[in-house]
């Protein structure tokens, strides 16, 4: 099968990380001892993907907080048909159109799909207006307000992918064995055990007050929630499951900023080199670092000895 890409452009998604998290993965999924992968922020779902072409996965379960996404995932899974149906009916009715009554055609999608909300059911219909909207706004961003309304502006793209018929059918055939979970990151834990891997990629710790860009839903997740977070981490810790969480690094604007090292004491945090892909000014794009804190040792020696912020704090 040829590579599957996500289906979604998603800030802070890991597709350019891809290489680098690939070293960072635990031994005993690369040996096929781990035959579960859990992931509680699937978001654009890069890393996921990722796993289930490479490794010999026997089941995967992924959760999110925001429940279009994961309408999404679920309608690509067992409806890939009619939504690529869907989908081309939409991107048709929006390349006949001429740029201004383009720009109109999103605005009238995008108040269409604020003035519903999504019931228990899979919706084709809403995940098909899901995708039409992240594909043609501003940035590809996903961002709602406080009452939980779609709020990204056009993005006046001349020619966006809207239906990616070829990748959406082999995505469909990638998910087949994972179970697409609405909730909270802490429904989970009844799905870890000492034969997991799971992967976090929860909303980045803001590296200044205008840096943060965590409004996926209309909840926040702040410095209590990092820190409610690395307890969670802890629990799991304790099921003996392989653990991996990216996060900022605030000594990218502070040195002195140990607040990742407090939460995670006793684990490993390393360094890895990311893009800002996602900020209004063009200035501010370019390489950043992140932190990459697992609870095991890295397996190449040479990524434990080049490690810019290689750390085990003990008591």
């Amino acid at each position: 099968m040829e590579t599957v890409k996500p289906f979604v452009k998603w800030a802070g998604g890991k597709g350019g990380l891809i290489p680098q998290l690939t070293n960072f993965y635990p031994l005993e999924l690369k040996n096929g001892i781990i035959d579960r992968y859990v992931e509680p922020f699937v978001g654009g779902g890069a890393v996921l993907i990722d796993i289930l072409q490479k490794y010999d996965v026997k089941e995967a379960y992924a959760f999110d907080i925001n429940k279009d996404l994961i309408n999404c995932y679920n309608v690509i899974k067992t409806d890939v048909e009619e939504l690529i149906e869907t989908l081309k009916s939409i991107e048709k009715n929006y390349f006949e159109l001429e740029s201004e009554n383009r720009q109109k055609y999103f605005y009238d999608i995008r108040e269409e799909y604020n003035s519903y909300e999504l019931g228990e059911k899979l919706n084709v219909k809403r995940a098909s207006e899901f995708i039409f909207l992240n594909r043609t706004c501003f940035n590809g961003l996903y961002r709602v307000n406080k009452n939980g309304k779609f709020n990204v502006p056009f993005g006046k793209y001349k020619n966006p992918t809207i239906c990616d018929s070829k990748n959406l059918r082999n995505l469909s055939k990638t998910l087949q064995i994972v179970e697409f979970k609405y909730g909270d990151y802490r429904k989970s834990c009844e799905y870890v055990n000492g034969n997991t891997f799971v992967y976090f990629d929860p909303p980045y710790r803001p590296l200044s007050e205008t840096s943060g860009f965590t409004s996926y839903t209309k909840e926040d997740f702040n410095d209590e929630n990092q820190k409610e977070l690395a307890m969670y981490f802890r629990e799991l810790n304790l099921k003996n499951a392989k653990l991996m969480l990216s996060n900022s690094n605030p000594k990218n604007v502070n040195p002195k900023d140990n607040f990742f090292e407090e939460i995670y004491k006793d684990f490993n945090i390393n360094e890895v080199t990311a893009r800002r892909n996602i900020n209004a000014n063009s200035d501010d794009r370019g390489e950043i670092s992140e932190l990459l804190i697992t609870n095991y040792k890295e397996i190449e020696e040479c990524i434990q000895e080049n490690s810019i912020l290689k750390m085990q704090i003990s008591n």
